[in-house]
């Protein structure tokens, strides 16, 4: 990893976070919340001897809160999200959330697998967007270990999706393992396997503001850096229509570090139009990678919080919140408004399952689906 960052430009930090009060002795459970038939939520919350703990609940398998501190040690949660069971059913936005079977768009809600043509459930207009109508984000995991070692702490959690789960064929064993260690690193380990040919591209939706999620600056003040020289432009229904776009002379362009929202309202620009801002895939590789790449570096002006993105996978699917329209009330009650927040999530490029020149996200029985995603915390602006 560290040569790959010297060759790209990525900071390397002088010091980890500033110490502070010393993690749990082990990962703390407790009962988040229930469900209106009666399932208990639960949250598991890791922490590390620098200030930073993180909060998973099993509904979703979603990241709930992330505690960092800034460059003066004050603590605050990065991340959106609710506060309570009923700010994640009121209104579906994946906060945190792991996404699947399938992450991102499907166009038309369907595709072909060995000359069979399946149907998925339809929840953006006439496409599948996230796994559909119930994709993983809204079933409840099963905690199957919460661990606390001398570098870290880790809870996993797996689901198990039946063969025809939203349309999909096979019956897909999902787990998903989150680790805080003590370099102030969040490792996410997205995995699957399934007992015939289907197709899986898993990943996480979290909501990022490093200024904190209840401050009053947004996220387009921060500064990001995306070392990618191309990315996918879309149609009006933002499924990608196959070019690979240079990002040169566009705002699309982050192989330096510039403020988000510099050109997020560029009117000039057409793919700016049709996203409503930035959420579009940028090209990182093109197949997931035996060991993990930078994917993005993010610096908050404000509270000097910095957040290195390192994955396996070939595609970042980068989004501006550009749908956040100030109707949903966050954990500290104020109202989560368009460019709050940004998403980056690693995934296989979007609706791979149409465009044979995307690759693959088949996955065959005896065959294991892995998508790594790693979250480095500190501060250096």
């Amino acid at each position: 990893m560290t040569g790959q960052r010297a060759r790209l430009g990525f900071a390397v930090a002088a010091a980890l976070l500033p110490a502070a009060a010393s993690a749990n002795a082990e990962p703390s459970r407790r009962r988040f919340g229930t469900l209106p038939d009666g399932t208990a939520i639960e949250a598991i919350t890791l922490a590390n001897h620098h200030g930073m703990a993180v909060t998973v609940i099993t509904l979703g398998a979603s990241l709930q809160a992330v505690i960092v501190p800034d460059a003066k040690g004050h603590r605050d949660d990065v991340l959106l999200g609710y506060a309570d069971v009923a700010g994640y059913l009121a209104r579906r936005q994946f906060m945190g959330a792991t996404v699947g079977r399938v992450a991102n768009r499907i166009a038309g809600g369907g595709f072909l697998l060995d000359s069979r043509r399946y149907r998925i459930t339809r929840n953006d207009g006439a496409n599948a967007l996230h796994g559909g109508a119930a994709g993983f984000d809204q079933a409840v995991w099963q905690v199957a270990r919460v661990h606390e070692g001398r570098d870290g702490e880790d809870v996993a959690l797996r689901h198990v999706s039946r063969d025809g789960d939203q349309g999909f064929p096979g019956t897909v064993v999902a787990t998903v393992r989150y680790r805080l260690d003590e370099h102030s690193r969040l490792t996410i380990t997205c995995g699957a396997t399934s007992d015939r040919p289907t197709v899986v591209a898993l990943s996480n939706h979290a909501y990022w503001n490093l200024a904190g999620e209840g401050s009053r600056f947004s996220a387009m003040d921060q500064r990001l850096t995306i070392p990618a020289a191309r990315y996918l432009p879309v149609d009006a229904s933002l499924i990608p229509t196959g070019e690979l776009r240079k990002v040169a002379g566009t705002p699309f362009d982050f192989r330096r570090p510039r403020a988000i929202g510099q050109r997020v309202r560029d009117g000039d620009d057409e793919q700016i139009r049709v996203g409503r801002g930035y959420d579009h895939n940028w090209v990182l590789a093109r197949a997931p990678t035996p060991d993990v790449h930078p994917m993005a570096r993010v610096s908050d002006p404000h509270s000097g919080r910095a957040m290195e993105l390192w994955s396996n996978q070939p595609g970042l699917q980068f989004y501006s919140g550009n749908f956040l329209d100030g109707t949903s009330r966050g954990k500290a009650g104020g109202l989560y408004r368009e460019g709050d927040a940004i998403v980056l999530e690693p995934q296989a490029f979007p609706d791979t399952v149409n465009h044979p020149g995307f690759g693959s996200i088949r996955l065959d029985r005896g065959q294991r689906y892995r998508n790594t995603i790693v979250y480095r915390f500190f501060n250096g602006r």
